[in-house]
């Protein structure tokens, strides 16, 4: 069998990878257990279910020249229980002693010659709760396909998409060579004019003035901030002004985004802050874990005071990319990403991850939980916030999750640009309030 290449996409993030830029995405979940529960047998259940899931067995194997691909291969060192560990919280007089545990174990970065994941098991949270730390690398894969992965170490569920009949495989059409011929050419034709439109696209959505008031120096120190809003006020908001949860989402961080600013003594009238919106193109069927994504651009409309007009921008905002579809615009950047050959990414990824904040200020992903009760060794998962990695020279990334009747949001923040995290954490919470008080 020939070896399973990386695509372009997977590529460009395992050579985004660096001590000050670990490019893993990651999760902080939280389980309510029985009473009778023990750390080391939960441990090695994870272990026992990550030996059956084939992507997490296998390791990258790069070649030696710098244009050659690179491919995965089974570990034949694999030991899952090396990649699951079980600790306890150290410093339980800190503000939020998980997020603090937190910050120093997302910012170690993975160990590149082993399978690209890592499992944490923290014990000693209030209540005899317990939580599970997972790191995928985005080499390994996007947002979805992370989530799938993180499934299957969890209760066995059946999922909606899951609910097919056995028999129920596509219908095989019959094409003769030359229409597949034509049809391929017509393809390559269509992509070449996309990729060009994304490559102008980008050039002239670049602002290099003013400096971006997110840039800084890339730092390997991590802060994390946890914020989990109300489900039933961000249906109050919706009920009221319209839009999507994520268009809520989106304007309530942008009015955190403003505090945060202005109590740092920035102007958050200069200009917008710029969000890269990460939009998964994964089809429901796909078996595939790997990176298949693009994203949306989105001025998140810092500069605006009132909260109601911010949603109304934001809603606005996504509707036009809505309607240009996920494969056009700067936004698009990892979809262009992924026609170059592996090969260059070797030799380009780090040039053009410094570009980075001349395109974006930050990113914001969703990250799609299933609204099923999960569970984990029948403890009853609570809470899950997830991470994005953050871009080059950025200080802060948000990833957000919905779960039962709660909206979580994960800030990841460069520790030597953002010193106190919790007070964005802070600004969430009073945003949220703010334009609830308004619906």
């Amino acid at each position: 069998m020939a070896p399973e290449r990386l695509s372009a996409l997977d590529t460009a993030f395992l050579c985004l990878e660096g001590d000050a830029t670990p490019m893993h995405m990651g999760a902080v979940a939280t389980f309510r257990p029985r009473r009778d529960w023990d750390a080391d047998h939960v441990a090695g259940l994870l272990a026992e279910r990550a030996a059956r899931i084939p992507r997490l067995r296998r390791r990258v194997r790069t070649g030696l020249l710098p244009l050659s691909s690179a491919h995965w291969e089974d570990d034949p060192s694999f030991d899952p229980a090396r990649h699951v560990a079980v600790s306890s919280l150290y410093d339980r007089y800190a503000a939020d002693p998980l997020a603090t545990f937190a910050e120093h174990w997302i910012a170690e970065p993975l160990d590149l010659n082993r399978p690209l994941w890592s499992v944490q098991l923290v014990t000693g949270l209030p209540d005899g709760d317990f939580a599970l730390l997972v790191k995928f690398h985005h080499a390994l894969a996007d947002g979805m396909g992370a989530v799938e992965l993180a499934l299957a170490l969890l209760d066995d569920i059946t999922l909606p998409w899951q609910r097919r009949p056995a028999d129920d495989e596509p219908e095989e059409t019959s094409r003769s060579p030359l229409g597949a011929v034509a049809d391929t050419a017509a393809a390559l034709l269509g992509q070449a004019a996309e990729s060009a439109g994304i490559a102008g696209s980008i050039v002239t959505s670049a602002r290099p003035f003013p400096l971006s008031p997110t840039a800084t120096v890339n730092s390997p120190s991590r802060r994390i901030g946890l914020v989990r809003l109300p489900g039933s006020d961000i249906r109050t908001v919706r009920t009221a002004h319209g839009g999507t949860t994520h268009d809520v989402v989106l304007a309530v961080l942008a009015g955190a985004l403003r505090e945060w600013m202005i109590n740092r003594g920035q102007r958050a009238d200069a200009r917008s802050l710029r969000a890269l919106v990460p939009v998964s193109l994964r089809g429901r069927d796909s078996r595939d874990t790997g990176n298949s994504l693009s994203g949306y651009l989105c001025d998140l409309p810092v500069e605006v005071d009132d909260p109601v007009e911010r949603l109304r921008l934001v809603r606005e905002a996504m509707a036009r990319n809505k309607e240009a579809g996920p494969t056009r615009g700067a936004g698009a950047l990892p979809v262009l990403a992924n026609r170059l050959p592996a090969g260059l990414h070797r030799l380009a990824a780090k040039a053009a991850g410094q570009a980075a904040p001349l395109l974006f200020d930050t990113v914001v992903t969703t990250v799609p939980v299933p609204s099923i009760p999960l569970s984990l060794a029948g403890a009853r998962l609570r809470e899950v916030y997830p991470f994005v990695p953050l871009a080059p020279h950025q200080s802060v990334g948000i990833a957000v999750a919905t779960y039962r009747d709660g909206v979580h949001v994960g800030l990841q923040a460069n520790g030597h640009a953002v010193s106190d995290v919790g007070s964005l954490a802070d600004a969430v919470t009073k945003s949220m309030a703010r334009l609830q008080l308004e619906s």
